[in-house]
């Protein structure tokens, strides 16, 4: 959806579901950022690897498809956290006895305090508030998800934070949905869904009975059955 026109399909909408990362607060960029600086601090050009740039592209490729896995239970949080960059430095031909110790804790401890935000987050959010109820769900870890929301100065936005390491379930599956309305005491009807990822928040919340936007910064192919997207977070303003 990228046009006004459909504003009478969220007249009685009340609650707002937001995803974190890819959504509200910029992974990749705050990624991009955590990686250049631990490239200086554990001299991996020293190791061979030249490009900066090509070590964070290959990490980006590795991450997301493990991500991917994680949200359907294929890995566990420790799977995919001892996978990423040992996988990013294999395939960049860096031996395991290279490998920096510590790069993954490191990693882990930095890039969550970096406040990068999608534009336009704090004026949406501040906008929306005035009118709706907002509430978080993340497939994120406790902790870092915690750090990210303090740092970044949005927790006075939401309502409620629900964090699947904490419920127990990932996005998409119907628990934490369920979990989610049952905290906010509201209604699969009057409740909306609004993330970055088809198969975690969108196709997780249609298959819940639940009304979800797709949001979509980089412009990938809609599929036919996803019945709404926006390309920038302002563009809640227009459609809410």
């Amino acid at each position: 959806m990228n046009s006004a026109n459909n504003t009478s399909h969220f007249v009685l909408k009340k609650h707002l579901f937001f995803d974190l990362d890819h959504t509200i607060w910029d992974f990749d960029k705050n990624a991009e950022e955590t990686l250049h600086e631990l490239y200086l601090v554990y001299r991996l050009k020293d190791l061979g690897l030249h490009s900066p740039d090509l070590f964070i592209e290959t990490y980006t490729r590795n991450n997301h498809r493990l991500w991917a896995d994680y949200h359907t239970g294929k890995i566990t949080k420790e799977q995919l956290r001892e996978a990423r960059f040992k996988q990013t430095f294999i395939e960049l031909g860096i031996t395991a006895t290279l490998m920096p110790a510590g790069f993954e804790d490191h990693y882990v401890n930095l890039c969550p305090t970096k406040t990068n935000l999608f534009p336009g987050a704090y004026e949406t959010l501040e906008y929306l508030r005035s009118r709706y109820i907002l509430h978080l769900i993340s497939n994120g870890f406790r902790e870092s998800t915690e750090t990210k929301i303090s740092g970044s100065n949005i927790a006075g936005y939401f309502q409620h934070v629900i964090i699947s390491e904490v419920v127990g379930a990932n996005k998409p599956d119907k628990a934490i949905f369920e979990h989610a309305l049952k905290l906010a005491s509201a209604t699969v009807t009057e409740s909306l869904m609004i993330g970055d990822s088809l198969e975690a928040d969108v196709y997780g919340a249609l298959n819940f009975g639940m009304d979800a936007i797709f949001f979509n910064p980089n412009g990938l192919k809609k599929p036919e059955d996803v019945p709404m997207q926006i390309r920038n977070l302002k563009e809640l303003t227009l459609l809410l």
